[in-house]
C-alpha cells in the first residue's frame, strides 16, 4: 500500500451502470471511508471482455487501449466485479506482441483490484455497518478462479452487526450465467441456476450476497420466477449500509 492518500479510479462496469448504480455508490462510499480519493472517469466504456471471449481480438484491444489511457494515471483501479478486473489482468496477454502497449498493459494490470479483496487485503478496512439477516455468499467463477477472491468477502461480512453468514453446499459452483453461456446453452444454464437455488434455500438464508452483478442478476431473476422472497444484494451494498432499498430484481417504488 502506498503512503499518503491513494488515488483510486473506479471502473464502473456496464452491468452496474445500467442495472444497479447503487453498487457503484456503495463502492465509492467504502473507498472514501477508507481514506481513498476516488474518481470515476466519465468516458470509460466496456473492459473488452465480451469481444475477447468471442474471439473479436481487434475490438477487445481497441476497448482495452481506451481503458488503459483513462486509468493509467491512478494509483489503483478498482471495480466491484471480479469478471471485469479479471479482464484487465488479461491486458498483458492481449498486447504481448505489441512493444508500445505491452508495458502500459502490464502496469495497469498490476494495480487493478476487485473491490472486496482491495478493501480486505490492501486497505484492511474496519467494517462499521449492520444488516439484520441470514445471508449466504455465492462465489463467482471470475472472482474465485481468476483472482482468488474467497476469504475476503467472508471476512468483511463477518464484521457486519446482526448478519449471520450461512455457507451453502457447492458455493463455488457456477450459477449458470457465464456471460454468453446462458444465451448459447439456456437449458444447461437453467439447470445450473436451479441447483444453486436449491443449495441456497437449504441454508435457510433470507439473503444472497455476491461480488459479481452478472451472477446476482441471473440468480435473482430465477428466484423471482419461482416466487421466492430471498433478497439478492451485492456485498458492497451491505458493507456500505446501502441495502435498505429494493433488492436486485425487485421493482423500484413508484
Amino acid at each position: 500500500m502506498q503512503h499518503g492518500t491513494p488515488r483510486v479510479g473506479l471502473f464502473a462496469t456496464c452491468l452496474m451502470n445500467v442495472f444497479r448504480p447503487n453498487i457503484g455508490f456503495s463502492a465509492v462510499a467504502l473507498l472514501e471511508r477508507a481514506g481513498c480519493k476516488v474518481s470515476v472517469p466519465m468516458e470509460q466504456t466496456c473492459c473488452g471482455q465480451p469481444a475477447w471471449s468471442a474471439g473479436d481480438d481487434d475490438t477487445a484491444r481497441a476497448l482495452a487501449r481506451q481503458v488503459i489511457e483513462q486509468f493509467e494515471g491512478f494509483d489503483y483501479v478498482v471495480a466491484a466485479s471480479g469478471s471485469c478486473i479479471g479482464t484487465l489482468r488479461k491486458y498483458p496477454e492481449m498486447f504481448a506482441s505489441d512493444p508500445d502497449w505491452a508495458p502500459r498493459a502490464l502496469a495497469l494490470a498490476g494495480k487493478s483490484h476487485e473491490l472486496l479483496s482491495f478493501l480486505a487485503d490492501e486497505l484492511k478496512v474496519n467494517v462499521d455497518s449492520a444488516y439484520p439477516g441470514r445471508a449466504s455468499y455465492h462465489d463467482s467463477c471470475s472472482g474465485l478462479r481468476e483472482l482468488g477472491v474467497k476469504s475476503q468477502p467472508r471476512s468483511l461480512l463477518g464484521k457486519v452487526k446482526g448478519l449471520s453468514l450461512l455457507e451453502m453446499d457447492d458455493a463455488e459452483v457456477c450459477c449458470g450465467f457465464g456471460g454468453s453461456f446462458c444465451v448459447k446453452y439456456p437449458a444447461i444454464s437453467e439447470k445450473m441456476v436451479d441447483d444453486k437455488i436449491r443449495s441456497l434455500e437449504a441454508t435457510g438464508a433470507d439473503t444472497l450476497l455476491g461480488g459479481d452483478l452478472g451472477c446476482l442478476l441471473n440468480i435473482a431473476g430465477r428466484l423471482k420466477r419461482k416466487g421466492s422472497r430471498i433478497r439478492v444484494l451485492h456485498t458492497a451494498e451491505v458493507l456500505a449500509g446501502r441495502a435498505d432499498g429494493p433488492a436486485i430484481g425487485d421493482e423500484e417504488p413508484r
